[in-house]
């Protein structure tokens, strides 16, 4: 502001001086007047940028400290071994119960992973295994995604898995292929890729009657079960699903492995 007052000022010096004349006192009032509504013009500007500039700062910090706040609040990318509880919440099993589709229930299959994961020492936390079950005559449907409670999940090495549910079914999930460990930190193979679910992409159960579960997981003989691919690769409805990429040929644990599967499924810690 000092600047452009300066620079009006500079500009009145240059002003022709007053005279006592009609004519010279007229002109120099007349440049007084010009001079005046650009001395008023410079100041009602100079105020308007000082207003803006001092409204503008509190957004951008606000901005800043939204911004900020996100990041401290999401999970770690991995998290260090050692803490008050073991650093693993999500993992593939190593084997399933050899039983094909029969994992005697979904009370079966949460004690298979808790099983899997007391002998790794996870056994701190309380373990589901990725499951659905269609409605029946006597019982609802049960989703395999409310099963397993809100996450952030981490595999055995400490790497996360997803945030919440929300990032576990949509895109932004990270299980795949390097992350989709054993209870032990072991890669899983390939060639038998294929896990069970019963699920639907959202993972959600499959209407009734649709026999994609193996009989709520009581049957390895009639029916069939759906499964994902842990390695996100292969054939089938959505052959880049993790958990809904077909149905399987049977239930039996030949039927499995004719079709790179090997009764295996995935278990979530709930806490």
């Amino acid at each position: 502001m000092r600047g452009e007052a300066h620079g009006v000022v500079r500009e009145c010096s240059r002003l022709a001086p007053l005279g006592t004349g009609g004519g010279s006192a007229g002109w120099g009032l007349h440049r007084m007047s010009e001079f005046t509504k650009v001395l008023r013009l410079s100041f009602a500007l100079t105020a308007a940028l000082a207003l803006t500039a001092c409204d503008q700062k509190p957004e951008a910090q606000k901005g800043a400290g939204n911004a900020s706040g996100t990041a401290q609040n999401a999970p770690p990318a991995s998290i260090p071994m050692g803490g008050s509880k073991s650093v693993t919440r999500f993992f593939v099993t190593s084997k399933g119960p050899g039983k094909g589709g029969d994992l005697r229930g979904l009370a079966g299959a949460d004690a298979h992973c808790q099983s899997l994961a007391q002998a790794q020492g996870a056994g701190d936390h309380t373990w589901h295994a990725y499951l659905s079950t269609e409605a029946t005559d006597t019982a609802p449907a049960v989703n395999a995604r409310d099963r397993i409670g809100g996450g952030p999940w981490y595999n055995s090495e400490g790497d996360l898995i997803a945030q919440h549910l929300a990032q576990l079914h949509g895109a932004m999930s990270k299980l795949a292929k390097e992350t989709a460990v054993t209870e032990s930190a072991e890669e899983v193979n390939t060639e038998q890729h294929e896990i069970l679910t019963g699920s639907r992409p959202d993972g959600t159960a499959f209407p009734a009657g649709t026999n994609r579960t193996c009989g709520n997981w009581t049957s390895s003989s009639a029916g069939s079960a759906q499964v994902g691919y842990f390695d996100r690769a292969g054939q089938g409805e959505n052959p880049n699903s993790w958990n809904s990429a077909r149905a399987t040929s049977g239930c039996s644990e030949e039927a499995f492995h004719a079709s790179a599967g090997a009764g295996r499924f995935y278990c979530f810690a709930l806490d």
